[in-house]
């Protein structure tokens, strides 16, 4: 057995990209979402929002909300709007295919093993069983290798099996519940042509979405579908981790991370994210490359492992202090949502100082901007409609062991936790609602049960690890 890889025995400064200069030919196109000031000087926009002031040479190298790589200067630009969130890559080239080798681990599934091999049928491919009661035997068709551990260790180690055999410039990991569709790779591996980027991760979506009403749910609103919309993947955005049942990685940048740690039976892949991103690599999160999953729908099942998400937290929270933060928001957007909550005229009255507070140090801002009173205001509403969703969201999801102590005390608190529930349901319902899909009265009783079972493993794993840090919201000035 070759020796095993530990994220421990590796210096950050091991894990730092090469190179960061983006290719000749790589694009880079202006989010839709982005809003454009100054004759372009000046964008506004990403995740958290934020402003990108631009030189004129540089605001002159983008047409029609395209830059393109052309020399030093263009791919310093590029590069910043990359990492700035305002612009997405488009790039012109891929590696090979036969540049990436799948890693399966895979324990007592034969039969979603079969199903994922045939779909990735002519790749090289290594499959670790861990410990499966029936031994896992090579087929005959196909290039697979089979690697079995004879007790379980985990799919962390397991993947980490898996990379030792790995020869490839890429490892694509599989977990034997998924099917790759049409196109998943080749939509990726243009990602790679980035030489910072050490991780690509496709869109997973539901294999059966229509089975059952809980079939449909996790369709919906599944953890491991993070949405429609293109992203960096960085802490405290819109995409901040993505799950490793799907993800495309650059081999030496995994290797010299020091791979999964071995140690974690649950939010591994969050902790591989977080340790690539301070080692300076950029993840990307590519919707268009899709592969499906098949959800656990047996409800009993699916609370528990809702329930076993939750307590991947507080062990993150030692190993990245802040990185998982129940609510990030400003002090002032906190205090709105504390006084629209008391559902006083004292509270409401507070509340709309506090916004036009906001408004005014806005303004300042971007006083130097045409139209600052649109931006302020625009900013203004989205800081105060986000922070109430995130409010919203932590008392019926992150807090609810508080909440429900709370409202049995006080009428009061027993409203806003009603209220709370009710609307973010529904906006939650909203926003990711499919077509055929569920109804809000149904969807809004799964997403509650879903809060309370993720809410009950948060608060055992924060309880069985003695630390609150997973429960601190992240309030800055």
């Amino acid at each position: 057995m070759s020796r095993a890889i530990t994220p421990q025995a590796t210096s950050p400064e091991a894990a730092q990209p090469r190179a960061t200069r983006l290719p000749d030919g790589f694009g880079v196109r202006i989010d839709a979402r982005v809003r454009s000031f100054a004759g372009g000087r000046v964008l506004v926009g990403g995740s958290p929002t934020r402003m990108l002031k631009l030189a004129p040479a540089a605001a002159a190298m983008i047409d029609e909300d395209f830059v393109e790589v052309v020399d030093a200067q263009s791919a310093a630009v590029a590069r910043r709007l990359l990492d700035s969130g305002i612009g997405n890559p488009r790039p012109t080239k891929l590696p090979p295919s036969s540049a990436v080798t799948v890693v399966v681990p895979v324990k007592d599934n034969p039969s979603g093993l079969a199903r994922l091999l045939a779909a990735v049928e002519g790749h090289e491919v290594v499959v670790v069983d861990d410990g499966s009661e029936k031994p896992v035997e090579a087929p005959e068709r196909g290039r697979v290798r089979v690697i079995r551990h004879e007790t379980s260790r985990g799919p962390a180690a397991a993947r980490n099996t898996g990379l030792q055999q790995v020869t490839t410039e890429f490892v694509a990991f599989l977990d034997s519940d998924v099917v790759p569709q049409l196109g998943w790779l080749e939509r990726s591996l243009g990602h790679f042509t980035d030489p910072a980027v050490a991780l690509v991760a496709p869109r997973i979506v539901a294999l059966e979405p229509d089975s059952s009403a809980l079939a449909k749910y996790e369709h919906a609103r599944s953890s491991l579908d993070l949405g429609s919309r293109e992203s960096a993947v960085v802490a405290g955005g819109p995409v901040s981790y993505v799950p490793s049942a799907a993800v495309l990685v650059r081999r030496d940048a995994l290797v010299s991370c020091g791979g999964f740690d071995e140690t974690m039976h649950v939010a591994e892949d969050v902790d591989l994210c977080r340790r690539l991103q301070t080692s300076g690599w950029r993840l990307r999160y590519e919707p268009i490359s899709r592969v499906a999953h098949d959800h656990r729908t047996r409800f009993r099942t699916w609370l528990t492992r809702k329930a076993f998400y939750g307590t991947g937290a507080a062990p993150l929270a030692e190993r990245h202090p802040g990185s998982v933060p129940p609510m990030v928001m400003s002090v002032w957007t906190l205090l709105t949502c504390v006084a629209i909550a008391s559902f006083t005229r004292i509270g409401v009255i507070a509340a709309v100082l506090t916004q036009v507070a906001t408004f005014v140090r806005l303004r300042r801002m971007f006083s130097e901007l045409d139209r600052p009173d649109r931006i302020a205001g625009m900013l203004t509403a989205q800081g105060f409609a986000g922070g109430l969703w995130q409010v919203a969201s932590a008392v019926c999801r992150h807090y609810w062991p508080v909440t429900v102590v709370a409202a049995v005390f006080s009428r009061r608190v027993r409203r806003a936790v009603l209220a709370c529930a009710v609307a973010e349901g529904i906006w939650d319902w909203k926003t990711h609602r499919e077509s055929g899909g569920l109804d809000p009265v149904r969807y809004l009783l799964y997403k509650r049960l879903d809060d309370l079972a993720y809410g009950a493993g948060l608060w055992k794993g924060a309880l069985d690890a003695r630390t609150a840090a997973a429960l601190v919201p992240d309030i800055r000035k």
